[in-house]
């Protein structure tokens, strides 16, 4: 495979399949891997994973990239014990994924799998690459046995035997790619394995949003952003006229015959975006959020027993204060998100609401676009990957608010294009000195927002792959 193109013998296209024992529209990685695997290295692309979300429309649309749906492990068996899952989801998952790897599509010339899942994906996709003859890559974006810990405990038997599937599989891959240094090293040391780095970069749909698109994105949501959790909110107070004479103004905008404008006493945009899951702990944002409450009240001198219509009627005046109200959108979907939902309705707050919901893949990158700020609650379970969401945001030229663990400066540019936080306390801490003075007059926030635009700047994932992914693909493909 050498310049834009790869025929085979008899002027057959090059052909990869794509693997992801997961939806694939919540596996934006593997997308974009399709999607340079496409437009890049010209070759078809076959993607075989679970459905759920929809994928970015660059996908559907693409002529070369051909979706196979799989069908979920149904829920209602999730009734069944505990012990009985863990042995025959995997056996049901296994033969699925060699029916639709040997049988339904395509003899690919190379497979990429995600890992994790590690279990039965590895141990499928090998089979596979050994029957139709094809190269095997593995695309580390963090250990399985660690995720597997979180609900089991690392003590555990079948924790153990699935580090072993993982470990033994993922060295007989032909090729592998991880997301950090530190993965690598890891790798390298200790499962012997050589694996290249390809960090994850943003796509450029993920791009600043200008004020045009800000304000159409504001009205699509506009229901949605007034709309409290609970029976009212600082946000939801006061807004029944908004957006009622054609969509002219919104919670953030006004359209005032062809010009369009920030409200200055519109709420600061906070975006966090999460799975829901043990291994981002979303109470950490709750009790900061109730921090930056109580916080910013005794700054101000307001007795305890000040109503909180006080302070909305005041807001809804227009008075502009020294602190804004703050509105937290957390986005994505994942098992714990009831749970939190519910102690969001039960908090009294008077500077702080929160909106939660599902976007669509072309609406998500403007929504980070439009904020002032980002939160990150991943703390990774190995220690050994980075966030996702958080190269989106910086793609966005949106400034973070990030967990601190082992690597991710890495990624987050202390006090450049972002802060680090280890407690809700530290986290309230920030948001009160960042917002202090809030629209016009938080230089904090300001020298944070420089920083992160700058890096949207800088690499974006099609560099990033043509240098570190394609010679690779390039190398393996040719031993076959």
């Amino acid at each position: 495979m050498a310049g834009r193109s790869k025929e085979k013998e008899g002027g057959r296209r090059g052909r990869a399949c794509v693997v992801v024992l997961g939806d694939i529209g919540r596996s934006p990685r593997m997308q974009y891997h399709a999607l340079s695997l496409a437009n890049q290295a010209s070759l078809e692309v076959d993607i075989v994973a679970y459905g759920g979300s929809e994928p970015h429309g660059a996908l559907l649309v693409n002529p070369s990239i051909h979706l196979y749906i799989m069908k979920q492990w149904p829920t209602a068996r999730q009734s069944l014990p505990r012990i009985l899952i863990l042995l025959l989801k995997p056996l049901v998952q296994f033969f699925t994924l060699l029916w639709f790897l040997c049988i339904k599509v395509p003899s690919p010339d190379i497979f990429i799998v995600q890992n994790p899942p590690s279990v039965p994906t590895l141990v499928a996709v090998k089979w596979a690459s050994w029957l139709r003859n094809s190269s095997f890559v593995v695309d580390w974006h963090n250990f399985g046995y660690t995720l597997l810990g979180l609900s089991l405990g690392r003590n555990s038997h079948f924790v153990s035997l699935y580090k072993w599937f993982e470990k033994h599989y993922g060295k007989m891959a032909d090729a592998s790619l991880c997301v950090t240094r530190a993965m690598q090293h890891e790798l390298a040391q200790n499962w012997g394995i050589n694996a290249t780095v390809l960090y994850d970069q943003p796509p450029d749909f993920f791009h600043p949003t200008s004020l045009e698109e800000r304000h159409k994105l504001f009205c699509r949501l506009n229901k949605e952003l007034c709309q409290p959790l609970g029976f009212r909110d600082c946000v939801s107070n006061g807004t029944s006229l908004i957006g009622s004479h054609g969509q002219n103004e919104t919670l953030f905008t006004n359209e005032v015959g062809p010009d369009i404008y920030l409200k200055r006493n519109r709420p600061a945009l906070v975006v966090s975006s999460t799975s829901w899951t043990p291994d981002e702990d979303f109470g950490i944002l709750l009790e900061a959020a109730v921090m930056y409450d109580r916080r910013v009240a005794a700054i101000l001198g307001e007795d305890d027993s000040l109503d909180e219509d006080v302070v909305w009627k005041e807001i809804s005046d227009g008075k502009q204060c020294l602190y804004p109200r703050l509105l937290f959108i957390i986005t994505g979907k994942g098992p714990e998100k009831e749970k939190y939902e519910a102690k969001i309705k039960r908090l009294k707050l008077k500077r702080v609401a929160f909106r939660t919901m599902w976007l669509s893949a072309e609406d998500y990158p403007l929504l980070l676009g439009s904020a002032d700020l980002g939160v990150c609650l991943h703390t990774s379970s190995s220690g050994l990957d980075l966030p996702m969401k958080v190269v989106d945001m910086f793609g966005c030229g949106l400034p973070v608010c990030a967990v601190s663990y082992s690597c991710i400066k890495e990624l987050v540019r202390v006090d450049k294009n972002g802060i680090l936080f280890s407690s809700s306390s530290e986290l309230a801490d920030e948001l009160v000195m960042l917002f202090k003075g809030f629209p016009d007059e938080c230089d904090a926030l300001k020298i944070l927002k420089n920083g992160a635009l700058e890096t949207s700047s800088s690499t974006r994932w099609a560099t990033e792959w043509e240098e570190h992914a394609k010679p690779l693909i390039n190398k393996v493909v040719s031993r076959f």
